[in-house]
């Protein structure tokens, strides 16, 4: 399975080449010391656009404790801070409601529907499109979404 801890090894090799390019950030997300979901920021580009794509999955046994939803918005406080972009989208699946929860939950705005917009198990899949700029959470996500749990 291409969203599975066991295909993580495979991964590695091509992940690691595209980041040396500067233009994809890969994180293995874990619990408790064990490896549980990939997140990678892709499509990084630099110039006037700074702008970037957030791409997570995490394993089923591990969904719905915060686990996803805390790595995205570290990884956004990166990628505003000492990556320096300006801009953070999340493309999500219109059916995918735990995953649109996350970006929702961290306050990312949603913006438009990408019809057909990535070819997904055999078909062209729409994608919600969210987003946030660094002007959004001038104090950093992870701090505003504590915040919000507190």
């Amino acid at each position: 399975m291409r969203h599975s801890v066991a295909s993580w090894p495979s991964a590695l090799g091509s992940l690691r080449r595209l980041a040396r390019a500067g233009v994809l950030l890969p994180f293995m997300i874990t619990y408790d010391d064990e490896l549980v979901g990939q997140l990678t920021v892709n499509n990084v580009v630099r110039g006037a656009l700074r702008s970037a794509q957030i791409g997570y999955w995490v394993d089923e046994g591990h969904a719905n404790r915060g686990i996803t939803t805390t790595a995205v918005a570290m990884a956004t406080d990166h990628c505003f801070g000492p990556v320096g972009l300006h801009r953070v989208e999340v493309d999500i699946r219109p059916e995918n409601v735990r995953s649109r929860r996350v970006a929702e939950k961290l306050g990312f705005r949603e913006e438009g529907l990408y019809v057909r917009y990535l070819d997904i198990d055999g078909g062209w899949r729409d994608h919600v499109s969210y987003a946030l700029t660094v002007e959004d959470v001038p104090n950093g996500l992870l701090r505003r979404l504590r915040e919000r749990s507190a």
